[in-house]
């Protein structure tokens, strides 16, 4: 099969893949109770670029001709990621009131059922992964293992955010901020790439060179993120503009400049292309979304 002319077309092919899987996984509205399937669905469906998932199948792509299922460890990597979003909104922790462009899941559902809803998130994620992936059980193993650590406390994403809370309000340290970046987002997007290996059947050569490639993209990820919240508007960016600057968050911004930042963001989309070279051709889509993620205005 021939590749799409843009990653713009192969994006968008990708999205709906996702989406359709998605779709088959996740509770309906119709299932009691409704209204935590309505929420879970409500912030699941609300328009993501789909790029933890994405970079997941290309990864598997990357190893492998045809790896039949994995769509369903891609799914299982964006309902954690949305659990987190629904979590991260709430006034205990980042405080937002919109989300994707639309009232947050809190807004939307009150706390409680928007806790309840990334709570449902998450513990459907690992559900999935254990009913319906029909690799050898060494790599469902290593599958579930990849997504915990990646949603934990140890380098994780739960020890990122309380890393995050806890730097609130006080002077920025080097340290301590690549720490919160390496934790909270760098870590889902390795463990996206790190998940379509180990699904694939990825070398250990193999499963080395997506680790770097993950955490460098994972690291610019978080830089353009900081960036973006600087220079956007609410409307541009679907959530509250300059919210880090207000709550006075550990940014890259907020240490180095926006200037400098969006040149260690370049910085490690270069560093994350190199780990590719054992791939070839291909790795030319996991080469085309870092692109996508440095270069994004939103």
């Amino acid at each position: 099969m021939s590749l799409p002319v843009s990653i713009q077309d192969y994006r968008r092919t990708q999205q709906a893949r996702i989406d359709e899987a998605l779709e088959r996984l996740s509770p309906p509205e119709s299932e009691y109770p409704l209204t935590i399937h309505r929420a879970m669905r409500y912030s699941l469906f609300a328009g993501g670029k789909r790029i933890r998932p994405i970079l997941c199948l290309e990864a598997a792509a990357s190893v492998a001709d045809s790896s039949p299922g994995v769509e369903v460890p891609a799914c299982a990597l964006e309902m954690i990621h949305t659990y987190s979003l629904i979590h991260d909104d709430l006034p205990a922790l980042d405080n937002d009131d919109y989300r994707r462009g639309r009232p947050s899941c809190h807004k939307a559902f009150g706390e409680a059922i928007a806790i309840l809803a990334g709570d449902a998130l998450l513990t459907r994620a690992f559900q999935v992964v254990a009913e319906g992936t029909g690799v050898p059980a060494a790599r469902q193993v290593g599958v579930v293992r990849e997504l915990a650590q990646a949603a934990g406390t140890v380098n994780g994403m739960i020890g990122g955010q309380v890393a995050d809370l806890e730097a609130e309000g006080k002077p920025v340290e080097e340290e301590h901020l690549h720490y919160i970046h390496r934790a909270k987002t760098a870590a889902l997007i390795r463990a996206a790439v790190r998940v379509g290996g180990i699904y694939a059947g990825a070398s250990e050569e193999q499963l080395e060179a997506l680790s770097r490639y993950g955490g460098r993209i994972g690291l610019a990820f978080q830089i353009v993120d900081d960036v973006l919240d600087v220079v956007e508007s609410t409307e541009g960016l679907g959530k509250t503009a300059g919210k880090d600057a207000a709550q006075k968050k550990a940014t890259f911004p907020a240490l180095y400049g926006v200037e400098r930042s969006r040149r260690m963001a370049q910085q490690a989309e270069m560093e994350a292309l190199a780990a590719l070279e054992i791939f070839g051709e291909r790795a030319r889509r996991l080469r085309e979304l870092a692109a996508l993620i440095v270069e994004r205005s939103a």
